[in-house]
Formats: C-alpha cells, sequence, structure tokens
C-alpha cells in the first residue's frame, strides 16, 4: 500500500520510502521532566504511537524512539523549589510520564533514553563539530556557529536573520553570532556538571537529542517527530548541527503535530492553563482522552473543551453499547475477537452480501484515510460509520432473537472482526474499561442502599458486585410490574437514572449501562 507523508522540510506529501527496505526509525521529542503530564504532552505520543501501529500493520519492523531530558534549567529551577535533588525530581516525574502513557495506551516506544546517561555521545558530536570549524568553545561553554551552515533556516523556510529576530535566544556576550546557540554550559555553583574537555558543565538542548536519535538508529532517521512549537529553534539547530557532523541528510520526513489549545492559547506549563493527566481521568476514561487526541488531522490544532470532550464520550459510548449488544448476539466478548495485526486483502468469498460488500469497502476506506499523511480524523469518523452498519445488520436481521438465522450471525461476526481490526490500529479498544464515575466502591454502596429502601433488606447478604445488585434491582422492578405496582418500577428506573445507569427493555429481557 502506499503511504504519502507530509514533510515539513518540503512543505508537500511524499511518498514515504525507508532508508533500510521494511524498517522504520522514528524519532520523537519527549518532555523536560519537571512537573506533573499535562494534556499536551500526550498530543505527540498517542499520535506517533498511531503511525507505529499502522506502519507495524502494513509490515514495516518499527523502531520508536522518546526521549527524556533529565537536565535542564527548568528542571533546575523546580528541584530547588521543591527542595529536592534533580535526579529526585526527574525520576518521580518520568514515572508518572510513563504511566500516563500507559494508560492512554502508548504501547509501540521501543526505547526511551535519558539526557544523562548519553553525555559521552553528546561531548564526542561536540569535539568533532569544533574540529570541523562549526563550534567554537568560549571560556567554558560551546556554541554553534550558524554562520558556518549555509542551510540553516530550511526547516523553517526562513532566513537566520528573521529567524533571530522572531525568537527568544538566550543572549550572551560569549557568543560571536546573535543566533549562536549552546552545545554545552559550563557548570554554575549549586548545578548538576559533567567533566568534559571544555570543563564542568552540562550539555545544551538540541545536542541531546542529535546524539540518542543518532545513537538508537543511526545517522540517517526515517521520520523525526514532535510539537509544531518545536520546529524552531530545537529541531532546526538539531538538523544543523546533526548534518554539519555526519554531512548526510538528518531526517527524511519531519512530521509536526498540531498543539492542544485551551481558548486561544496552546497548553503549556509556561503559560499556566494546564490540565494535568490524572486530573482528565478523574472525570473521562483515559480511552476518551485518547480519542479527543486521534478526532482531528495530526497537524490539526485540538481545541481543548468540555462541551467537546463530553459529545467524543457520547461517541464513545455508542463503541460500549455495541459491545454489550456483540455479547447478547454471540455469548462472546468483543474484547477477546480475533483479528488480523498484518494487513491482508478483505476476502469476499465469491457473491458477497450487501452487508459485506459494505464492510470491505468501508475497510479500505479507513486504510487510504491511514495512507493519505495519516489521518485518524477521517479513519474515526469511518469507524462510527462501520459502527452504524453494524447496528442497523443487527437490527434487519434479527440477530438478538434466538431464531436469528446462523448465516446471518456468521455475517455479523466478520463485520466485528473488520471493527476489531481496524480499532486496534487506532490503539482502541484494548481492554475493558471501568465507565462508572467515581469507582465502583461508590456505585455499589449507592445499589446497595436502594435495594435496602426497596425491600427492607438490611441485615440480609446482598451481591457485593456492581452486575450481581443490578440483576437484583431488575428482579424487583419486573416482579413490581407483575403485580402492576408502576410506581414502584418507575422510582427503580428512576433512581437509578440518578446514578447515571439506564435500564434497556429488550425482546431477551432487560439490560442496563452506565452512562
Amino acid at each position: 500500500m502506499l503511504v504519502r507523508v507530509y514533510n515539513t522540510l518540503t512543505r508537500q506529501k511524499e511518498e514515504f520510502t525507508t532508508v533500510r527496505p521494511g524498517k522504520v526509525g522514528m524519532y520523537v521529542c519527549g518532555p523536560t521532566v519537571y512537573k506533573p503530564s499535562h494534556v499536551g504532552h500526550m498530543v505527540g505520543p498517542v499520535i506517533f504511537d498511531t503511525v507505529a501501529r499502522f506502519l507495524r500493520f502494513l509490515g514495516y519492523e518499527v523502531r520508536f524512539v522518546v526521549n527524556i531530558t533529565d537536565v535542564d534549567d527548568k528542571l533546575i529551577v523546580r528541584a530547588r523549589e521543591e527542595k529536592t535533588t534533580v535526579q529526585e525530581l526527574a525520576e518521580r516525574m518520568t514515572a508518572d510520564y510513563v504511566e500516563c502513557l500507559r494508560q492512554l495506551g502508548v504501547e509501540t516506544v521501543t526505547d526511551m533514553p535519558r539526557a544523562t546517561a548519553h553525555i559521552g555521545e553528546m561531548i564526542h558530536i561536540i569535539q568533532a563539530l569544533i574540529d570541523k570549524g562549526h563550534a567554537y568553545a568560549a571560556a567554558g561553554d560551546v556554541y554553534f556557529d550558524v554562520t558556518r551552515d549555509p542551510d540553516y533556516g530550511k526547516l523553517c523556510n526562513r532566513d537566520p536573520e528573521q529567524l533571530e529576530a522572531g525568537a527568544r535566544i538566550e543572549v550572551s556576550d560569549k557568543k560571536r553570532n546573535p543566533g549562536d546557540f549552546a552545545l554545552w554550559k559550563g557548570a554554575k555553583p549549586g548545578e548538576p556538571f559533567w567533566d568534559s574537555p571544555w570543563g564542568p558543565g552540562r550539555p545544551g538542548w538540541h545536542i541531546e537529542c542529535s546524539a540518542m536519535s543518532m545513537k538508537y538508529l543511526g545517522q540517517t532517521l526515517d521520520i523525526h517527530g514532535g510539537g509544531l512549537d518545536l520546529q524552531f529553534p530545537h529541531h532546526e539547530n538539531e538538523l544543523a548541527q546533526s548534518e554539519s557532523y555526519t554531512e548526510k541528510t538528518f531526517a527524511k520526513y519531519w512530521m509536526h503535530n498540531g498543539l492542544m489549545k485551551l481558548g486561544d492559547k496552546k497548553m503549556a506549563g509556561s503559560v499556566g492553563n494546564v490540565v494535568n493527566v490524572r486530573d482528565m481521568l478523574r472525570t473521562f476514561p483515559a480511552e476518551t482522552l485518547r480519542f479527543v487526541l486521534l478526532s482531528t488531522h495530526y497537524r490539526s490544532p485540538i481545541d481543548f473543551n468540555e462541551s467537546s470532550i463530553q459529545q467524543i464520550q457520547r461517541g464513545v459510548d455508542s463503541f460500549y453499547r455495541f459491545f454489550e449488544r456483540y455479547q447478547r448476539v454471540t455469548g462472546g466478548s468483543f474484547y477477546a475477537v480475533k483479528a488480523p495485526t498484518r494487513f491482508v486483502a478483505f476476502d469476499l468469498a465469491g457473491a458477497p452480501s450487501e452487508f459485506l460488500a459494505e464492510v470491505s469497502r468501508l475497510r479500505g476506506t479507513f486504510l487510504e484515510a491511514m495512507a493519505d499523511d495519516f489521518n485518524t480524523g477521517a479513519a474515526i469518523g469511518v469507524l462510527y460509520e462501520l459502527l452504524t452498519a453494524l447496528n442497523r445488520f443487527a437490527d434487519a436481521r434479527h440477530l438478538e432473537s434466538p431464531s436469528a438465522a446462523p448465516e446471518a450471525k456468521a455475517e455479523f461476526q466478520r463485520g466485528v472482526v473488520v471493527l476489531r481490526e481496524l480499532a486496534q490500529i487506532l490503539g482502541l479498544f484494548r481492554e475493558p474499561v471501568t465507565t462508572a464515575k467515581g469507582g465502583n466502591e461508590e456505585l455499589v454502596k449507592s445499589l446497595t442502599q436502594l435495594v435496602n429502601d426497596l425491600r427492607g433488606a438490611a441485615g440480609q447478604e446482598l451481591p457485593r458486585d456492581v452486575d450481581g445488585l443490578m440483576r437484583l434491582l431488575i428482579t424487583l422492578r419486573a416482579e413490581a410490574r407483575k403485580v402492576k405496582n408502576y410506581a414502584v418500577a418507575d422510582q427503580i428506573r428512576k433512581r437509578l437514572a440518578d446514578l447515571k445507569i439506564t435500564l434497556e427493555d429488550r425482546a431477551g429481557g432487560t439490560g442496563w449501562r452506565i452512562g
């Protein structure tokens, strides 16, 4: 399948080919770990995790590297504020970041190197740049000389003077040129430091990524990704120093994701408008947040507001309701459905039904969207279309009826396998989720109280799980309706609705769902 990728460097979509046939080396800039992870930190990892999933689906072997910046000015300042060490703070915030990635289903990262473990590689590159005349030492610091790189500015498509005028560049009287950037910073009292040929100090931000990416992926990467805000100065400087060092192309494709916005500003610690991931997950399931991050094209900004998230949550809930329906139809769990993890053509098996022809068409549309610059927003739209087709088929063939035709159930199962296959590419519906807000313990307590109120059951042995209590309440409601005590039956439904539990009367009995 032909994949096309928008390359920031050339400002156009290009056919995707790799340095080594069948293998992809992808590097994405990770966080400076000085504060808990906020929602904006999750945009890039979720997007590029999905890129990795799709490329693996197409048969590529993907090595996906995300770095951790664990030494930096921000870390030093924050550690002083918290009266702790830079190392302790970095360890704690890295653990928070990794746990947030886990909850959001970022599972494809193969390497997560830390800057402090690669000081030797950075010193080697810096010395080589000095030897080549691209960098110079100045009173304990080392700077990259932007005037020695005739291509400097090509990633942003601007000349060095424009870049200098439009950016906050660190001022120093040690520099030859205002736009020169630090490769090595001489140590200040009380700061972490490492020995080097230029004296004790620590690396500059940009050299970290050059050293780590090339160590793990070679001198030419297939994909270098990151947020749009990293294009300058970080990626521009990274590109300049790397190509000056190797005299080779540093990255074939530069991919920049749009930023998370809160109001009219990007979400960032420096702006002070962040929403921490842990706080977000107290209100919405992690899967909903992943949906949010994938519901637009990755190059577009993401507007973070509660009303749009609630709307997406309602859409996610429609999938959960379908999974319950699937279990009623087949007796099995959607999460146990086995689906292909590598691309194979969809076999229509002779004369196809209209339903399977539609499933095949939607599958093709989904894969075409992903192959066209990883358009996850369009792909999710197709996922909803497939959900509608499955529900429509189940209705038309009365699949929840005991007399449903086995052939129709078999067709339905094939459609569900495709839904599972495509969801896997997006990293969705990996495992069952708990949709009860406030946790099961609180819900069990509320349901127990409701049962006690309705039947005077205090002191009796009651089920200790949500499902058991709900079966008991459904039985109580059925008994009330049987004797025409509609007031009690309505009270049960109303009080369950107050707990965000919906009863669904069906031909085969009454079901329930949260939400």
